[in-house]
């Protein structure tokens, strides 16, 4: 690793405009880039021309994980996860839980040439040494790390350590589409059911997340959903009903995390969100056909155990990020034999 300035690589999915701009199509930003300046998410600037990523392979975090802490249920339960970061986000959410990484470089800190440089032999060396079945890239938007992404799921492959995202899924049909090659698993943040909202309280566009959560199930992802459930946001029984349906559309074996918000960042005068909306929300999952739906940031709550769709066993127990005991073999119920959605499951 080193931390010294270095040749970086050029963007993905840019184009040269006659104007001498770049038109960056990563996510639904599309910027279009002056030579000089950066795009929204402040990851890319045009140098003469070319489009380069600042913060590739330059991580501000790493870490090893449970695989639950993502969440991620379903995907290698019990396994850890080689969590990596760098900075930024293409999203501006008020209430972000991680918004030192993710708002880093919009608050003017400097997140590229002052952090450690990985190559992708080296971050997949670190998963391996550190026991990891899998390289999460989390924490701030990883999306804007699909070149990096790319690099370390080729090293990553042979090894037999998976890639994946949790993201907020704000990506174009071409940059999701490239990512179906990349990803194992993807935890998608699924943050209101209002476009507008999306766009005047978040900054994105709601049918980025919807389209990216269709291209990658259909392409064989595992795809989990989380939903930050923010008083007087997003709490509504209409708000959570219309999520609840559309996850249920593409597919009622997709999981769906309903999760306390506590106060953070901007949204600091907003109190945690109550037990019994989670709870409620929770029904709300059930009732419109998913066959799981889970209480996050909640510990010791039933909502954290997996239950068989079809006798009701509880066939995973978990308290916190913990696993107690694993019910399925050869990815059956142990006690009925129904089958429970997953991938890389016992």
């Amino acid at each position: 690793m080193t931390t010294g300035a270095e040749d970086r690589p050029l963007a993905r999915f840019a184009e040269a405009r006659d104007d001498g701009k770049i038109s960056c199509r990563l996510c639904p930003h599309r910027c279009a880039i002056a030579d000089g300046a950066l795009g929204a998410c402040r990851t890319r600037r045009n140098v003469g021309g070319a489009l380069e990523v600042l913060t590739h392979g330059r991580l501000l975090a790493a870490a090893v994980d449970p695989i639950e802490k993502k969440p991620l249920f379903h995907y290698r339960p019990g396994s850890t996860t080689f969590s990596i970061a760098s900075a930024g986000c293409n999203l501006v959410c008020p209430f972000c839980q991680n918004h030192g990484l993710s708002q880093r470089l919009r608050a003017g800190a400097d997140g590229a040439e002052a952090a450690e440089a990985w190559t992708a032999e080296e971050i997949v060396a670190a998963a391996i040494d550190r026991g990891c079945a899998s390289i999460a890239f989390t924490y701030s938007e990883p999306v804007l790390s699909l070149e990096l992404a790319e690099e370390v799921a080729a090293v990553a492959r042979p090894a037999d350590v998976d890639i994946v995202f949790v993201t907020n899924g704000q990506v174009s049909p071409e940059g999701a589409q490239a990512l179906s090659g990349v990803l194992a698993a993807a935890n998608v943040d699924l943050k209101c059911f209002d476009e507008e909202a999306y766009r005047r309280t978040l900054g994105g566009e709601l049918s980025a997340t919807l389209g990216a959560i269709r291209t990658w199930r259909a392409a064989g992802v595992w795809i989990e959903v989380t939903t930050l459930v923010v008083p007087g946001f997003n709490d509504s029984d209409r708000e959570l009903a219309a999520i609840a349906a559309f996850v249920a559309g593409v597919d009622r074996e997709i999981p769906w995390h309903v999760s306390r918000f506590h106060p953070a960042y901007r949204w600091t005068d907003r109190p945690p969100t109550d037990e019994g909306t989670l709870r409620r929300a929770r029904e709300i999952g059930l009732c419109a056909g998913l066959a799981y739906v889970y209480t996050g940031n909640l510990p010791g709550a039933d909502g954290e155990k997996t239950f068989c769709p079809g006798c009701g066993a509880a066939v995973i127990d978990r308290v916190g990020y913990h696993v107690r005991r694993i019910a399925v073999a050869n990815g059956r119920c142990r006690a009925c034999g129904a089958p429970i959605a997953g991938a890389g499951l016992p």
